[in-house]
């Protein structure tokens, strides 16, 4: 026999996390976009995503903000993508020794190609290996600090900097050869 009160308690929580899907529905679609980097993709990171909060509702404290909990839950569910797909496309070697990075700064010429800087922004950061595009969209794409991200990736904050480090050296000479080109 179900106790009664054990009821209330359960469809309680329900609207609760309801209100949680409502909210942060876009915010959860967004991370797992960036870290895919195809719309199918992303929704079926969310969808796992959002299954595993639900599933997780009852042990969350609430000693971490919601968005902070949900990210580690979609960056989580996206890695666990990856890692099955093991996508053979991604950058890894730096080659800091033999780059010529150009000149960055902005003109009137170079807002002009923003745009396809952008496309061609999100093609490098879709090559990154897991991890560091994990840490490159929580800090320089969602703007989480760098204690936030940390959390987010359950990851120190030190391996967090270094994580950026890399992902950013490998992003800027990724798109070092377009920028010469087409400015």
């Amino acid at each position: 026999m179900t106790n009664p009160q054990d009821e209330q308690d359960s469809q309680a929580e329900v609207p609760d996390f309801e209100a949680i899907v409502e909210e942060y529905s876009s915010f959860v679609y967004n991370v797992a976009y960036r870290m895919m980097g195809e719309p199918e993709d992303a929704e079926d990171v969310a969808q796992e995503a959002f299954l595993s909060a639900y599933r997780a509702f009852g042990r969350f404290r609430g000693d971490s903000k919601v968005t902070t909990w949900l990210y580690r839950i979609t960056v989580n569910a996206a890695l666990m993508k990856l890692r099955k797909e093991k996508r053979a496309r991604t950058l890894t070697r730096t080659g800091l020794e033999d780059m010529d990075i150009g000149d960055w700064d902005e003109t009137p010429e170079k807002l002009a190609v923003n745009s396809e800087l952008g496309d061609k922004l999100q093609e490098g950061i879709s090559y990154l290996p897991p991890d560091l595009r994990a840490a490159i969209i929580l800090r320089d794409v969602t703007g989480l600090s760098n204690s936030e991200a940390a959390e987010a990736l359950e990851i120190t904050v030190s391996s967090i900097k270094s994580r950026l480090h890399r992902g950013r050296v490998l992003l800027r000479q990724y798109l070092s050869e377009y920028v010469k080109t087409a400015i």
